[in-house]
């Protein structure tokens, strides 16, 4: 007989969700580049994107969750200790390298069948870049003179080159390195990362569990949706997996108010110890992983973010990078900000509040949070206090 789901309301299921995402402690993570490690396993990927109007958003996410962050910690994470590297999950991001068998298959699936931009790239054109990082060593895309060719759209570079190391990359016979900006450098897989043999790929079914033990632990509270974000293909065989753990009483349905339509499970530790209400205030990034499930944020706070950076100025409502604010478990206001890096200051843009927001009382606790996210913004890479 199957048993009924826990009910639970839309405050306790935000609850859980803010808990999981350790955006309810100052510090939860530590200091330093083993923090950022700590940080990206828990999480299982943090995204990177190349707007800059005010600071990218993988250091961004990073420092909502260790506040004392500096942006070297993320290099040295990535390209001295290697704890870190760069791959596809729903858009390129960091990920654990403890997980790295879990993104093999999907390397040689690229292989077998390019897809994106490195489509267009000969084998030749291929195997020329590859033994060229192997006989010059580790390269960016700055370090080969080549004659520049017309885009073949907006992100496309005017270096043929570029296409051969990013196949090379998606392929899994390069790995990016390092990084300056958003500039990367690419070397061998087997180089970078020192192996005499490279791990053993997983197997599908491992993938799978991965997949739900991944959103289990950086979400609390499951849908199928929320497990396979941008990946539809799984979700016939990870909606059958969660089907033999609920038999086997590793995962409890669950029901959130407000939300009949969408079925959830959770791991029943969660629901028998849930979290305290949370207090802490952030400003978040739009691509944060609280924020960029738009379906699941609307179903969780009741707030729809819209992304507008490409929508014309005057269909914007919330403004070109408006980040959503975080105030103890409600989302109550959306700010546009922009960094003036030349007169050293943030600007703010627009300021528009959600209708679960108290301004009186809450102004002057974001205002507090926007200073220290100034202090981030502008003092390149000096650690920022706490919260308190």
């Amino acid at each position: 007989m199957a048993r009924r789901p826990v009910q639970l309301s839309q405050r306790q299921a935000r609850a859980c969700w803010i808990s999981a995402q350790k955006l309810d402690r100052a510090e939860p993570f530590g200091v330093g580049p083993e923090a950022v490690r700590l940080a990206v396993e828990h999480l299982g990927y943090v995204q990177i994107d190349t707007i800059n109007v005010i600071e990218r958003c993988h250091h961004h996410i990073l420092f909502n969750r260790i506040p004392r962050y500096r942006r070297r910690d993320l290099a040295v994470a990535q390209s001295v200790d290697k704890t870190v590297f760069e791959y596809w999950t729903h858009a390129l991001s960091y990920v654990p390298t403890r997980d790295l068998k879990f993104f093999l298959p999907a390397m040689k699936d690229h292989r077998d069948n390019p897809v994106r931009w490195s489509s267009g790239v000969a084998p030749e054109e291929l195997r020329k870049a590859i033994a060229r990082v192997r006989r010059e060593g580790p390269l960016s895309i700055r370090d080969i003179d080549e004659e520049p060719v017309e885009k073949e759209h907006l992100w496309a570079s005017r270096k043929p080159s570029k296409k051969a190391l990013q196949r090379g990359f998606y392929n899994g016979r390069l790995a990016i390195a390092g990084r300056t900006g958003m500039v990367k450098t690419y070397d061998l897989m087997e180089r970078h990362f020192g192996w005499e043999r490279a791990p053993r790929p997983a197997t599908e079914n491992q993938i799978i569990d991965y997949l739900i033990d991944r959103s289990l632990t950086a979400q609390g509270i499951v849908s199928l949706d929320s497990i396979c974000y941008l990946a539809a293909p799984k979700k016939a065989a990870v909606a059958q997996r969660i089907e033999q753990r609920v038999r086997a009483r590793k995962l409890v349905g669950v029901s959130i108010q407000g939300d009949a339509k969408t079925v959830y499970w959770a791991r029943p530790e969660t629901i028998e110890q849930l979290p305290p209400t949370p207090e802490l205030t952030h400003i978040l990034s739009p691509f944060d992983p609280l924020i960029i499930q738009r379906k699941r944020t609307a179903a969780f706070f009741g707030y729809d973010h819209l992304f507008e950076a490409y929508v014309t100025k005057e269909k914007r409502k919330l403004g070109y990078f408006a980040l959503p604010v975080l105030c103890g478990d409600e989302i109550v206001a959306a700010i546009d900000l922009k960094a003036d890096r030349q007169q050293n200051r943030l600007l703010i843009q627009n300021w528009v509040w959600t209708d679960a927001a108290d301004p009186e009382r809450q102004k002057p606790i974001i205002d507090e949070a926007l200073g220290r996210f100034e202090r981030f913004q502008l003092a390149y890479d000096e650690a920022v206090d706490p919260p308190d």
